[in-house]
């Protein structure tokens, strides 16, 4: 199969190929990505871990003196050319964190051990780290995610190409963005790459809470191809208003907005707040050791301790987890609590016969307030009329959504953003999206290469 072109007329190539990046992923949505040829269940584990590791620069007006002029480059690339302001020393440590894990996870396998990680590059990064010839990053993330043994060890994640935020971000847009990393992601690395991404993790953690946003972040994921989301603990609830009581089994969001539409998909539950030490010290894993099987539809199950982290800030990451990271795959490898990725960990549940139907329901905070007060079904004005009631009555209640801790807001302050931004959103979707004008290039041969 013919691979889609880095880019097309100069610009990272994040539209126009739709139809063959959903045949790519829909081709091999049954086949198992990460569980051995014959192999099943959990073996003698008593319980696992994984970690995430977020990486993102965005792009900046900053390739010359005038802003109206200057070239959009990468803030890794401004940082490079101005060392002496601020932080901006760290760049190079930052170069080396993206490259890294092509270098661990390969050093450790040939040691005979069983490394894991999950990745998370937004797309901005990845246009970044091309666009100033940081072609030695891409080459060693190539190595991991190409290569038969490699990429047993590695699992991509998906996102939204330039960070979006999904409590704030317009749903026609939000759709674009996880649409335009497919394209962008498979244009790198390659389409069999991409039909290996199951799982997403969504920018900041942020979860939208307003059903019918709700609904749609749900529902452009399922549309993607994915088959599981990263979602933080807090920003979620059982549909009794109650906290998950086994954070560490996965759940079923279901998502139903006020029409009386559903959308479900299956969630991993990452555990407290934003703190870098949690991977730079390889908490998961020494949190995980002390515990053991649940029940889970019947069987007993292997809790599964969940993180994602920046992968490059701060100087516990930066400096520490690189040493941490080795001692703690060699300690682990074989053992009754070994690292495993989520989709692998997904793959050998269903193995066992415990499917998406069988797990526990979540849904967004605040939505059982919300359903106690209206029906599914009652619509968009009764929902609105609800809101309103609850924020008069409590000023704790909030449909902003939900991020790595329950004092971000991603709506709060914004104004002068969001309000430009939702104008122009419904501009575009008014003058192209809703006039089905179609993305793909007039010449087949400019998207595509052999």
């Amino acid at each position: 199969m013919a691979n889609l072109a880095e880019y097309v007329d100069g610009l990272p190539n994040i539209s126009g190929s739709e139809e063959r990046i959903r045949q790519a992923i829909q081709a091999s949505r049954t086949d198992p990505v990460f569980l051995p040829q014959g192999a099943s269940g959990f073996g003698e584990i008593n319980s696992a871990f994984t970690i995430a590791l977020h990486m993102h620069q965005p792009l900046i007006p900053a390739g010359g003196p005038e802003l109206r002029t200057a070239q959009v480059i990468s803030n890794l690339h401004w940082m490079l050319d101005n060392p002496d302001i601020g932080d901006n020393h760290n760049a190079r440590v930052f170069l080396w964190c993206y490259r890294r894990m092509g270098e661990f996870v390969p050093q450790l396998l040939d040691e005979g051990f069983q490394p894991r990680v999950m990745l998370e590059y937004s797309g901005t990064l990845l246009y970044g780290l091309r666009q100033m010839g940081a072609n030695d990053v891409l080459d060693a993330l190539a190595r991991i995610t190409g290569d038969e043994r490699n990429r047993r060890a590695v699992e991509w994640l998906g996102c939204p190409w330039g960070h979006a935020v999904a409590p704030s971000t317009p749903i026609q847009d939000y759709r674009l963005h996880v649409e335009a990393w497919q394209h962008h992601f498979a244009a790198i690395f390659g389409l069999d790459a991409l039909s290996r991404v199951r799982g997403f993790s969504p920018s900041e953690m942020a979860l939208p809470n307003q059903p019918d946003v709700a609904y749609e972040f749900v529902k452009t994921l399922i549309d993607c191809g994915y088959q599981w989301v990263l979602v933080q603990e807090h920003t979620i609830e059982q549909p009794d208003g109650q906290a998950p009581q086994h954070r560490h089994l996965p759940h079923r969001l279901v998502c139903t907005n006020s029409r009386g539409d559903s959308a479900t998909i299956t969630a991993v539950i990452k555990t407290q707040g934003s703190d870098t030490k949690l991977i730079g010290q390889m908490q998961p894993y020494y949190e995980a050791k002390g515990l053991s099987r649940l029940d889970l539809a019947g069987k007993q199950i292997p809790p599964l301790v969940t993180q994602i982290a920046d992968g490059e800030n701060g100087g516990v990451m930066m400096n520490e987890f690189p040493a941490k990271y080795f001692e703690v795959i060699r300690e682990c490898s074989g053992s009754g609590t070994p690292i495993m990725n989520v989709t692998e960990y997904l793959e050998r549940l269903q193995s066992m016969g415990v499917y998406e139907n069988d797990l526990p329901v979540i849904q967004p905070l605040f939505q059982s307030r919300i359903w106690e007060r209206m029906v599914p079904g009652d619509g968009p004005d009764r929902l609105a009329e609800v809101i309103k009631q609850l924020r008069a009555e409590d000023g704790r209640f909030h449909m902003e959504g939900g991020s790595w801790t329950n004092n971000i807001s991603w709506v709060q302050g914004y104004d002068t953003v969001l309000v430009p931004m939702e104008r122009a959103s419904s501009l575009f979707h008014k003058r192209i999206l809703a006039k089905g004008i179609p993305t793909a290039p007039s010449s087949p041969s400019a998207s595509v290469i052999s």
